[in-house]
């Protein structure tokens, strides 16, 4: 995959008399989230969701710099104004709306169980009865698994990645995460595979995928729902989303 420039050139034209930050600081998290987001060996962010971010912000005519935060903290981040908007696979969800608003979805995947080949396990409460089942921290999966898995013993990680090597070495039974996150995990951990999506929950895993952007700012709002549209439209998400995964997976 080629790593992309972290700050997009496109100057700000956007309407007379918006007030939108230039440049806009766009939250990701700090914590390595591959195929979508992570520093590559010279500490440039690359992946599926960088791109998208260039993408979005060069159809909205913003300029835009890749600002990484710690994942348990971004939401607070944003209202303190230490960046402008949040584009780190965030799911839109109800709980979430209530402190910030949200653009339109630029991706919707579906929750899935992944466990060794080896196992006989569905995505279900009662396949999941026993198991120890990896969730990442502050996510919609774990406020998920704790509602509908309580027969399971749930372990909590502060990154995807961590949860994916304890599933690896055997430590957990299995991990819950979005579709699109495990594909490249499954692909090249040799050992694991996708048992299944779990039962939908709209209230808890949200509305698909979206910007988080502070109350109170509609020109970005508008801006990035002008971008998110566009690429879209224009086939660009299409062409990224083939070069990540060899396919157009939405």
């Amino acid at each position: 995959m080629k790593p992309i420039k972290s700050l997009s050139v496109v100057a700000l034209t956007l309407m007379a008399g918006t007030a939108v930050a230039d440049p806009v600081k766009i939250g990701v998290a700090a914590e390595p989230y591959p195929p979508f987001s992570s520093p590559d060996s010279s500490g440039n962010w690359v992946g599926w969701e960088i791109e998208m971010i260039d993408a979005v912000c060069a159809a909205a005519e913003l300029e835009c710099v890749i600002t990484p935060v710690a994942w348990d903290g971004i939401i607070p981040s944003l209202n303190s104004k230490q960046i402008d908007a949040i584009m780190a696979s965030m799911s839109i969800t109800e709980d979430r709306m209530k402190t910030i608003d949200f653009s339109d979805p630029y991706y919707n995947t579906p929750t899935v169980i992944v466990a060794d080949s080896s196992m006989d396990i569905e995505p279900t409460p009662e396949s999941l009865s026993g198991k120890i089942l990896g969730v990442q921290a502050s996510t919609v999966h774990q406020a998920y698994a704790q509602k509908y898995f309580t027969d399971a013993e749930i372990r909590v990680y502060q990154t995807q990645d961590e949860a994916n090597q304890d599933l690896i070495s055997g430590r957990i039974d299995a991990t819950q995460a979005d579709a699109m996150a495990m594909a490249d995990f499954v692909e090249g951990s040799g050992c694991c595979e996708i048992k299944g999506s779990v039962m939908d929950d709209p209230a808890i895993l949200g509305l698909g995928v979206g910007a988080g952007v502070r109350k109170g700012e509609p020109e970005l709002l508008e801006a990035l729902n002008m971008g998110v549209a566009a690429v879209i439209a224009d086939g660009t998400r299409t062409k990224i989303t083939i070069e990540y995964f060899g396919e157009d997976i939405f």
